[in-house]
């Protein structure tokens, strides 16, 4: 499974990766020996939430990684453009981008307070295109340049909207970057992929808003991704773009047959997430 595909001495750009999915692809790199800057707004504890944008950059040294901290909100462009010139001063350049930061309410149309839209367009596909936007110069001097979204695949099927429009609609957002800056910048060699689980990931997320222990207990771990991601950044940007991968699939593809070891809870079946029919590929589980 991709391990002899490296991203050492590669440079990560990360947002909001100071837990959950986000860090677990950052320490994925820093085993690697990868550069990997993190801009997330956590700079203090969380009385709910474990980890602050400190803890998961001593975790990246520790893992063998560089680490670059910059408290930073990605709904301000100028604070982004503060971090990027912060992450190429610091590395040099910019390898790989992960558009990993996102808010999540998943409540109907009446319910859903406008300043809670605004939130979840402004830190899904604002964010995801601004943090795009303002790498993009960098990477087209990359090697083997990547984006990677974590976003879901795009279907127009009514019901993946009908339950929460507003997040749907900030979602797809995202996995539209994806689609259309995979063409609009695949001349230049740089690769614009979208990552989804067929299954819940055991995160903050699923946790306190999608049921609890209950729905951890039939998660798998978020090294699910990290692994998939990996396998993903470490292919030929010029030959993988313009993909929305399931993490499932994506391992399948590395070899993986058994999916036992991602399992939050040894056992359980695993729940399906959102935007996803099946929990496994056919022919695996």
């Amino acid at each position: 499974m991709s391990e002899s595909r490296s991203l050492e001495g590669k440079t990560l750009l990360i947002s909001g990766g100071s837990r959950g999915i986000g860090l677990a692809i950052a320490l994925r790199a820093a085993r690697d020996g990868a550069n990997v800057a993190l801009i997330a707004k956590t700079d203090q504890p969380h009385p709910k939430l474990e980890g602050t944008i400190h803890t998961a950059a001593e975790q990246i040294e520790e893992a063998g990684g560089k680490a670059l901290a910059i408290v930073g909100d990605i709904r301000d462009e100028g604070r982004v453009a503060e971090a990027v010139a912060e992450t190429v001063e610091r590395f040099g350049g910019i390898d790989v981008t992960v558009n990993n930061a996102s808010a999540i309410n998943l409540v109907g149309t009446e319910q859903l307070d406008m300043k809670r839209y605004d939130l979840m367009q402004d830190i899904n596909t604002r964010g995801t295109f601004v943090v795009s936007k303002l790498t993009v110069p960098h990477l087209k001097k990359s090697d083997n340049p990547h984006v990677l979204t974590l976003s879901p695949p795009l279907s127009l099927e009514a019901r993946w909207a009908k339950d929460h429009v507003a997040y749907t609609i900030a979602k797809y957002g995202m996995s539209l970057c994806t689609l259309g800056m995979a063409e609009e910048f695949r001349a230049d060699g740089i690769a614009f992929n979208s990552l989804w689980p067929r299954t819940l990931v055991a995160t903050a997320a699923v946790q306190n808003l999608l049921g609890g222990d209950a729905a951890m207990a039939r998660s798998r771990a978020p090294e699910i991704m990290s692994d998939s991601a990996h396998a993903i950044l470490t292919r030929p940007s010029r030959e993988c773009t313009g993909n929305f991968f399931l993490a499932e699939d994506v391992l399948v593809e590395e070899g993986v047959t058994d999916f036992e070891a991602y399992a939050a809870a040894p056992g359980a079946e695993p729940a399906v997430d959102l935007y996803v029919d099946e929990v496994d590929p056919p022919g695996i589980g």
